[in-house]
């Protein structure tokens, strides 16, 4: 084995990835050790494609990053080649969730999510657009969900919360948020967007538009990128902890255990102007 930890992620142009991955070269540094990265567009099959190229290279350890990780994806053979790898003396760590038997790192996406969904509802809006991102996207979906349960907890109806699904990145918070702009926004509008570069992409949007945010329309994201306290106005967001998520899973990947280690991070809420009191 040589002193290469390889990451193995499933976009690696998003923001987010890039506040861990930093992280991880950091950690990896301190520790003499270097990284590694590549991208499998988030498909089983790259994933166990690269798995395999990267366990003839002999690194260190695999970080794999994605949403979601299944033991039985692709009839088990993902897992194969992870627990083959691990055998010849490697070490697996997992960011994102999953049911593997390795070291693992989840977010805690559901509680999160309805405590801001909570926050928009008290804060008076009564008509809600989700931008859910992409369909069955195990976070974003996760996500959602929570949103829903905080938006009916805090009495906005259902018939008043539409779900509007897009690409996850700027360009699907755009197209989407020009899309109903189209259909028309019932006041008082809140958008709670799936993540912030979608939520990004929106306020774009409603600003080609003439449309304010937040005079006209609540925004809000999830991640709490860097560009979210750049944006005018700055972002309402759930705070993910991404660059320790990532300097713990190189600890994880470097430990000399023989248990697997299992960490949940949870996210806090951070208000800041993009959101609108519509209390009188």
């Amino acid at each position: 084995m040589n002193d290469s930890i390889a990451v193995v992620g499933d976009d690696l142009t998003t923001p987010s990835m890039a506040m861990a991955v930093a992280a991880m070269e950091r950690r990896a540094r301190d520790a003499g050790a270097f990284v590694t990265v590549s991208s499998t567009r988030g498909t089983a099959e790259r994933q166990l494609e690269t798995v395999r190229l990267q366990r003839a290279l002999r690194p260190r350890a695999l970080i794999l990053t994605s949403s979601r990780l299944d033991a039985n994806a692709l009839g088990g053979r993902l897992l194969d080649e992870l627990l083959g790898y691990e055998r010849e003396g490697g070490r697996v760590v997992i960011v994102g969730d999953t049911d593997m038997p390795f070291d693992s790192i989840s977010f805690v996406n559901h509680g999160p999510a309805k405590e801001l969904a909570g926050f928009v509802a008290g804060a008076g809006h009564r008509h809600v657009t989700i931008l859910a991102g992409a369909r069955g996207q195990g976070n974003v979906s996760t996500r959602t969900a929570g949103f829903l349960a905080g938006l009916r907890d805090g009495g906005v109806e259902g018939r008043h919360i539409r779900i509007s699904h897009c690409a996850v990145s700027r360009e699907g918070g755009f197209d989407a948020a020009r899309l109903m702009i189209t259909e028309g926004l019932e006041p008082p509008h809140a958008v709670l967007a799936a993540n912030d570069t979608i939520a990004i992409g929106a306020m774009s949007a409603f600003r080609a538009a003439g449309v304010a945010v937040p005079d006209d329309v609540s925004v809000t994201g999830f991640d709490d990128i860097e560009l979210a306290v750049d944006v005018t106005p700055r972002l309402t967001t759930v705070s993910l902890p991404l660059a320790q998520a990532g300097a713990e899973a190189v600890r994880l990947a470097l430990a000399d255990r023989a248990e697997a280690e299992h960490l949940m991070m949870r996210g806090r809420v951070v208000v800041r102007d993009s959101v609108a009191v519509r209390i009188a």
